[in-house]
């Protein structure tokens, strides 16, 4: 399912953590050449990717929220 981005975090690792419209929140690493998003390093990438979508697989597995 296709959910929105609302915000980001750190996790415990200082990973960046997309927080989703629907409660769960999702890795956002950039880990080239594997995952792509050079975005996710800067606060100005960060801010222009809020309302971004991504997909959420916990949300098709019917997982409850995270935060």
């Amino acid at each position: 399912m296709v959910r929105s981005i609302v915000g980001f975090h750190r996790d415990d690792e200082l990973h960046w953590v997309a927080e989703l419209e629907c409660g769960h929140f999702q890795h956002v690493r950039h880990q080239p050449p594997w995952i792509n998003r050079p975005w996710v390093i800067s606060v100005a990438g960060r801010a222009a990717a809020v309302g971004q979508t991504l997909d959420c697989k916990k949300c098709e597995q019917g997982a409850p929220r995270d935060g």
